[in-house]
C-alpha cells in the first residue's frame, strides 16, 4: 500500500502547485510575524494579560468572516485573495517599519494585529473555494491532504524558524521575512484563471446572503455532523491551556518538557500529513471523522492521567496524527458537499470554527481547571469529547453514511501552463 502523499494533483495542475508551494512560504512567514507579536508585547508589557489581550481579535474575525463568505460568493475569488494578501502584505511592512523605528506602542500592535486579523478572516473563505476548482474530484481528498500537510509544517517548524531569527537577527527581521514572503503567495494567485461565480452571486444584501448560507448548512446534516464534530474536538479536547500546569505537576515543570509537550501534537499531525497516501481511498469520510476525533478525545484523556513523559509524547502524538485526519476528511467534505454558489459562505463558517474554536477551547479547560484541576480537566474534556463524538454519529445518520461522491463536484476550471 502506498503510504507517501498524493502528489497527482500538482503533477496535473501546475496552478494548483504553485498555490501549494505560495502558500506554504507565506504561512511560514505568517509564524514568523505571530511569533514576533507575542514576543514583542511581552517585551513592552512583562504582562500576560497584554498578550492574552491579542485574543480579542476574534470578535471582529466572528463578524467579519461570516460575511467575507458571502462577499466569496459574489464577486472574482481571485481578486479577492489578491486584494486581501495584499492588504496583509502592506500590515506585515508596517509591523516591520514600528519595529525598526522602535514606536514601542502597545496600541498599535493590537491595532495591526486587528486590521491583519479582519484580513485574513475576509480572504480564507475564497481560498477555501480554490481546491475543488483547479483540481478533478477524483484528487480533490488527495489535494486537501497536501494543503493540511503544508500546514503541519508550519505549525511544526514556523515558530522554531521564528526563535532562530529572532535570537540571531531581532524580532524586526522576522517582520521582514514575512513581508517578503508574501510575493510567492501574491504570485501564485495571480497565475490562478478567474474563479468568477458560477452565477450572479447572491442576491439581495450581505446580511441577506450570509442568512441563505446558514440556512443552507442547516439543511444538510453531513456539513452539520462535520461541524460539530470538529467545534467538539476544540471545545472540549484541546488541552493546549494545561500544558503548564500538568508539566509542573507531572513532568518536572521544565521548559524543556513544556517544549516538547507542545511539539508532540505537531510531530503526529506532522507524520500523518507526510504518510496520508492512503487517505484518499477511503470513500466512509464522515466515518473516518468520528474516529479521528474519538481517538483524538481519548489521547487527550491518557495524557491528563500519565505521569510517563515518554506516554505522554505518544499520546499527543497519536492524537494529533488523529487530528490531520479529521481535518483533510472535513476538507474533503465540505467541498464535496457544498455546490459552487455556496462555498464562499461554507468555507467562512468553516474559518471560524477553526479560528475561533482554540481560544474558546482553551478558555473552556482553563476554567474546568481552575474548578477542579488540570488533570480532572483533561482527563474530563477528552472523553467527554469522544462520548459527544459518538452522541453526533447516532444524531446523524447520514453522516456515518456519508461516502465521497465525485460527481457532485463540479468540473475543474481548465488548467494553464
Amino acid at each position: 500500500m502506498r503510504f507517501l502523499p498524493d502528489f497527482s494533483p500538482v503533477r496535473h495542475n501546475r496552478a494548483f502547485g504553485r498555490l501549494l508551494v505560495g502558500d506554504l512560504l507565506s504561512t511560514l512567514g505568517s509564524a514568523m510575524t505571530s511569533f514576533a507579536v507575542v514576543l514583542q508585547i511581552w517585551d513592552l508589557s512583562r504582562s500576560s494579560l497584554a498578550v492574552g489581550l491579542l485574543g480579542l481579535t476574534f470578535v471582529p474575525v466572528l463578524i467579519v468572516g461570516l460575511f467575507g463568505g458571502s462577499i466569496a460568493d459574489a464577486v472574482d475569488r481571485r481578486k479577492l485573495a489578491l486584494v486581501t494578501n495584499a492588504g496583509l502584505m502592506a500590515v506585515s511592512a508596517a509591523f516591520a517599519v514600528q519595529a525598526y523605528a522602535q514606536f514601542g506602542r502597545l496600541w498599535l500592535l493590537y491595532a495591526l494585529a486587528a486590521v491583519q486579523a479582519v484580513l485574513q478572516a475576509l480572504g480564507a473563505p475564497a481560498r477555501r473555494t480554490f481546491v475543488a476548482r483547479l483540481v478533478p474530484a477524483d484528487q480533490l481528498t488527495a489535494a486537501i491532504a497536501l494543503n493540511t500537510l503544508t500546514g503541519r509544517i508550519t505549525m511544526l517548524f514556523g515558530p522554531v524558524l521564528a526563535g532562530l531569527v529572532a535570537g540571531t537577527w531581532g524580532l524586526r527581521t522576522c517582520y521582514a521575512i514575512d513581508t517578503i514572503s508574501f510575493l510567492a503567495s501574491l504570485y501564485a494567485l495571480a497565475r490562478l484563471p478567474a474563479m468568477r461565480p458560477p452565477s450572479a452571486g447572491p442576491a439581495g444584501s450581505r446580511l441577506r446572503a450570509t442568512a441563505e448560507g446558514l440556512r443552507f448548512i442547516r439543511h444538510r446534516p453531513v456539513l452539520v455532523a462535520a461541524f460539530l464534530t470538529d467545534l467538539n474536538a476544540m471545545l472540549l479536547g484541546l488541552p493546549v491551556a494545561l500544558f503548564p500546569a500538568l508539566n509542573a505537576a507531572h513532568f518536572g515543570g521544565s521548559p524543556q518538557t513544556l517544549g516538547l509537550l507542545n511539539a508532540a501534537v505537531g510531530v503526529g499531525g506532522l507524520l500523518s500529513a507526510v504518510l496520508s497516501g492512503p487517505v484518499g481511498r477511503v470513500s466512509r469520510q464522515g466515518r473516518g471523522m468520528l474516529v479521528g476525533t474519538m481517538i483524538w478525545g481519548l489521547g487527550i484523556a491518557c495524557f491528563g492521567l500519565t505521569r510517563s513523559l515518554g506516554l505522554a509524547l505518544a499520546a499527543l502524538a497519536v492524537a494529533g496524527a488523529a487530528d490531520t485526519l479529521t481535518v483533510v476528511f472535513r476538507g474533503s467534505i465540505v467541498q464535496a458537499v457544498t455546490p459552487d454558489e455556496f462555498r464562499g459562505r461554507v468555507s467562512s463558517v468553516e474559518y471560524i470554527i477553526g479560528a475561533g474554536g482554540s481560544p474558546v477551547g482553551n478558555v473552556e479547560s482553563g476554567t474546568v481547571a481552575a474548578l477542579t484541576s488540570p488533570v480532572v480537566s483533561a482527563v474530563s474534556g477528552g472523553l467527554g469529547c469522544a462520548a459527544l463524538t459518538a452522541a453526533i454519529g447516532f444524531a446523524f445518520p447520514a453522516f456515518t453514511r456519508y461516502r465521497a461522491r465525485p460527481a457532485v463536484v463540479p468540473a475543474r476550471a481548465p488548467a494553464d501552463s
